[in-house]
Formats: structure tokens, C-alpha cells, sequence
């Protein structure tokens, strides 16, 4: 009876989500978080460190933590993800910023670049987006939110 109570439970209470936003420097990283959490644009600079927000999403509570990109920093990048079992679970969502550049590799060329249908064990999405007019983003999150607990 508990184990029934508790799956009912989860349908109709807030759940919480981790997602760690990586990226290279300049890549629009905190540019995305901030169009999720307030659909503006935030003038940025370069995120020392990282930055953590929660958004909700029909009932789903993601907690982002968007982590600096600069080379200097990538080494760090593990601390945010080392010893969990739940990267097992996890689902990968990549998106394809900067659509509205001229001459900018398209998510068809990213997804063959990064050779992402090689990807066996994860869900995986490739979304095209402009995180300054917000293009995309919300496309992205509606396949990540489909996706939680998927496995």
C-alpha cells in the first residue's frame, strides 16, 4: 500500500530535478538560465564559479546550476557531477545556441561534429535556439521534462 501511495504521490507533488549546464566560454549558458527564469534578456559577464536557479515547469522543480566555462574552470566541472549514481538516469539535452549568427553550424552539423547518435545509453536531444530572443528554449525544456525518469 505505501509503495502505491508514494507512485500516486509523485504523479500530483512538485519533484525536484538536477541539471548541470556546461558549455564553452561564450556560449550563452547563463544567457539561457536567466530567459528560463525571467524570459528577458540578463547582460551578462563571464560566470566565475556558477550560478544556481530553480524553474519550474508544470509542477517539475529544476534546480540548473550553470557552471563557468572558461578553460581555466573546466577542470572543476567534475565536482558538480563526480560520485553519483544518478548520472546513470540522466538525459542529455544540447543545445544549439546562436541560430541567429550567420554562417553558425546548424544542430544537424553540432549533432554529426560531436557525433551525438553514438549516445547508446542516454536520452539524447539536439534543440536549435537563440537564447536572446528565447527561440528554442522552451522546445528544449518540454523534451527534457518528457524525458525525466525516462529508463
Amino acid at each position: 500500500m505505501g509503495l502505491i501511495f508514494a507512485k500516486l504521490w509523485s504523479f500530483f507533488c512538485d519533484q525536484e530535478h538536477k541539471v548541470i549546464i556546461v558549455g564553452l566560454d561564450n556560449a550563452g549558458k547563463t544567457t539561457i538560465l536567466y530567459q528560463f527564469l525571467m524570459n528577458e534578456v540578463v547582460h551578462t559577464s563571464p560566470t566565475i564559479g556558477s550560478n544556481v536557479e530553480e524553474i519550474v515547469v508544470k509542477n517539475t522543480h529544476f534546480l540548473m546550476w550553470d557552471i563557468g566555462g572558461q578553460e581555466s574552470l573546466r577542470s572543476s566541472w567534475n565536482t558538480y557531477y563526480s560520485n553519483t549514481e544518478d548520472l546513470r538516469k540522466a538525459a542529455v539535452l544540447i543545445f544549439a545556441n546562436k541560430q541567429d549568427v550567420k554562417g553558425c553550424m546548424t544542430a544537424a552539423e553540432i549533432s554529426k561534429y560531436l557525433t551525438l547518435s553514438s549516445i547508446k545509453d542516454h536520452p539524447w536531444h539536439i534543440q536549435s535556439c537563440c537564447a536572446l530572443t528565447g527561440e528554442g528554449l522552451c522546445q528544449g525544456l518540454e523534451w527534457m521534462t518528457s524525458h525525466i525518469g525516462v529508463r
